[in-house]
């Protein structure tokens, strides 16, 4: 859920008496009734402050309606100027994540290789958007279901519904003192669960300072440094456009990424990542030449919450990848067009 929104709570303003009056006659009613009061976006803003404002260190385990199951180990440090996050993967080949404010680098042991690059934002377990969007409420509805224990914390259940099929459903654990998600179910269009995220064990502390973790992203003794600079542009100037906007969705960013390698091992052109939202999901439209030596197989594939479609457009070859149902990645397809 690339949760991947909102604008802050409204305040009421009432006069000093009349607040005095309520504080005293109601204080229990009202502490009651404000969890039930929260709306979508109220939810998501508390949500999102406490992925960038609590310093923790926990287990988390990815698992999928298809069997595919990954852990990892999670430190995540954060203080007025810094956020840092170092993600250790506990399955597959060895994979060292670091995350520092805007700058991401991912160590690879087996083959001794550090990926360097630069993101405009930190995308932080829970993947929520920096920039809350007041739209979600359109295309979504949020409700308590209850609470529930996880990894030893209460939490609240929150249900994201969509209200149309092309985006997928959320059921929410959201930890009940600070807000930090701490589970995540991804559900189809039919509410059957696609994908589930959750802490299997979570300690709320500074396990180091945020200095100390940033500084072992620079230790690269013996590593190669692969860097690779992401080039802000917009779809305009790279010629691209949609004809028809797929609902709720609206373009948060625009690359230009360094070129893949060809089959022959030369550069190849410049690849545009073309990035949408609808406050919740996102879809990542991936254009570059094309390439018969490693572009064959159009189609669509699903690797749980994740759809990736591919699809060739004359000249070009086009990779949409989101976690949204197979109809919104198709129109997608159907819409973008080259324009120069």
């Amino acid at each position: 859920m690339n949760l991947k929104h909102l604008p802050h709570m409204a305040l009421v303003a009432v006069s000093l008496f009349a607040t005095t009056y309520v504080a005293s006659q109601v204080p229990a009613q009202r502490k009651a009734v404000a969890t039930a009061e929260r709306s979508i976006g109220d939810w998501l803003t508390r949500m999102h402050e406490a992925s960038m404002n609590s310093a923790y260190v926990g287990t988390f385990v990815v698992s999928s309606s298809a069997g595919s199951l990954s852990s990892s180990r999670i430190w995540h440090v954060c203080d007025p100027a810094l956020q840092v996050e170092r993600v250790e993967s506990l399955t597959g080949a060895p994979r060292t994540t670091f995350r520092h404010n805007e700058q991401v680098v991912t160590f690879l042991p087996d083959k001794r290789v550090i990926r360097s690059e630069t993101h405009d934002s930190m995308g932080l377990f829970p993947s929520l958007s920096n920039d809350p969007d007041p739209t979600v409420a359109e295309f979504y509805t949020a409700r308590r279901t209850g609470s529930e224990r996880v990894a030893g914390f209460l939490a609240d259940i929150v249900e994201f519904r969509p209200k149309d099929k092309l985006r997928f459903g959320y059921r929410i654990w959201s930890e009940k003192k600070t807000g930090l998600v701490i589970k995540l179910q991804t559900l189809d269009t039919e509410g059957g669960v696609l994908e589930q995220a959750a802490f299997s064990e979570l300690t709320f502390e500074e396990p180091l300072s945020a200095q100390k973790l940033a500084s072992m992203m620079t230790s690269t003794a013996g590593f190669t440094v692969e860097k690779q600079t992401l080039v802000k542009t917009t779809p305009e100037i790279e010629g691209w456009n949609l004809k028809t906007p797929v609902a709720g969705f609206h373009t948060t960013d625009c690359f230009r990424r360094p070129p893949p390698l060809s089959a022959s091992g030369a550069p190849g052109e410049n690849m545009v990542q073309w990035i949408f939202t609808d406050g919740l999901a996102s879809v990542s439209l991936f254009v570059e030449k094309y390439d018969a030596s490693r572009h064959s197989q159009e189609g669509l594939m699903a690797m749980g919450a994740t759809q990736t479609l591919t699809r060739r457009m004359g000249g070009w070859w086009l990779t949409a990848v989101g976690e949204v149902p197979p109809q919104t990645l198709l129109a997608f397809a159907q819409s973008i067009e080259r324009k120069k």
